[in-house]
């Protein structure tokens, strides 16, 4: 049966296309642009049509975001423990057989392509949260250390699962979205004040641990209790306490991620003109890195540039949030938002040394087809939730 143009249905249905958040997808659009621009001269030192690949994904996550704003996310609610399930399943399978890379375990061969399921975890994770708080009539009056016993049971296993990948970046975005989520939902004054001591607490015996297991200590001189975390993760900490200290070695990457941020000045050497890119001095410069290379090219205006126009998506994204009249699309445009602004923030930091080298891509920026398939989904999301909030 068909609406009749005039009828409620179609009047709401072109409402809702006709007010919908554009202006946010067309930022995220004109990034992703920019950063298959930036990606061309990333990889012509590898001789690499990576560019092609990114470009590929890009438009296969156009039509994911586009298909997930055709159906209401609230019938998301009833599917979202079923998808944190079976993420956490595709979690699992990485550990059992999953795809190993450069000393890492965290991809699934899916024949053509590399699924990283620690990056869909960051959606499930969203979801299966937004539902919990859908469902608490709590919210209101604020939560306890203990009402949230079933918020910690669905985010310590993931993190722990790609902690062993091991993927301190990927599982640290977990946390941080995860924990944004939790101080959103509101807690008791008291609730803070346990988690500043925890944080206080966990700060210091992060640092006992660093100092006990450090890579400067023979493996034979180490408590049993170091094999927690990896050599190199460790490295990258030494490297960032002190980037002089190992500058070819475990600061290699921090080193030259700043020489290429530094080499950029005010106007940059121009696209394809980067010597840290063209001579491949920068490691992983079509991912983690991908900053450094737009930097030396753009220079530190260019870099303004970048950051503004994430500044300006992020601030649509937290419109969309605000605006949200109904529990569940709040919730669930705050993960998103929170999803995209720490890894914005934690890749930036990173590339110009003021947080250690942890391995966050850059939103639409860094290649990786998982990456931007994740990235679209929450935009799909955070387009959905925005332009069905006339309904409600």
């Amino acid at each position: 049966m068909e609406l009749s143009p005039n009828s409620p249905g179609a009047q709401a249905s072109r409402k809702m296309w006709r007010h919908a958040p554009w202006p946010l997808l067309m930022v995220a659009a004109g990034i992703a642009a920019l950063g298959v621009w930036n990606l061309i001269s990333a990889s012509r030192a590898a001789h690499s049509p990576l560019w092609k690949a990114q470009a590929y994904w890009l438009g296969v996550g156009l039509a994911v975001c586009l298909t997930i704003m055709l159906v209401d996310y609230r019938y998301l609610l009833r599917l979202a423990y079923p998808i944190y399930g079976v993420v956490l399943v595709l979690l699992i399978a990485v550990k059992l057989k999953g795809h190993a890379a450069m000393g890492a375990q965290r991809w699934l061969d899916l024949g053509p392509m590399h699924l990283q399921p620690s990056e869909l975890m960051k959606i499930a994770v969203i979801l299966v949260l937004a539902r919990f708080y859908h469902d608490d009539p709590r919210h209101k009056e604020g939560y306890s250390l203990f009402d949230l016993w079933l918020p910690w049971l669905l985010v310590i296993p993931p993190v722990v699962l790609v902690l062993k990948q091991p993927d301190l970046g990927t599982a640290s975005m977990i946390a941080v979205v995860s924990g944004s989520l939790i101080l959103f939902g509101k807690l008791r004054a008291w609730t803070l004040v346990v988690f500043a001591v925890l944080g206080l607490i966990g700060a210091v015996l992060g640092w006992g641990y660093y100092s006990h297991c450090n890579p400067g200590i023979p493996k034979a001189q180490r408590p049993k209790y170091c094999v927690l975390l990896k050599d190199y993760q460790l490295k990258r900490v030494s490297s960032f306490l002190d980037p002089e200290a190992d500058t070819l070695g475990s600061g290699y990457h921090a080193s030259q991620s700043l020489i290429a941020v530094g080499s950029g000045q005010g106007w940059g050497k121009g696209w394809g003109e980067g010597s840290q890119t063209r001579l491949s001095f920068l490691p992983e410069q079509h991912t983690d890195f991908i900053f450094s290379v737009w930097a030396e090219e753009r220079g530190f205006f260019g870099a303004v540039v970048l950051v503004l126009l994430y500044l300006l998506m992020l601030l649509l994204a937290v419109g969309v949030a605000v605006n949200a009249r109904e529990k569940f699309g709040s919730f669930i445009a705050v993960g998103v938002t929170a999803m995209l602004f720490w890894q914005v923030f934690i890749n930036i930091g990173m590339v110009t040394g003021m947080f250690p080298v942890v391995g966050v891509t850059l939103p639409l920026m860094s290649y990786g087809g998982s990456s931007v398939l994740t990235v679209m989904v929450g935009m799909g999301l955070l387009m959905n939730v925005g332009m069905r909030k006339y309904l409600f």
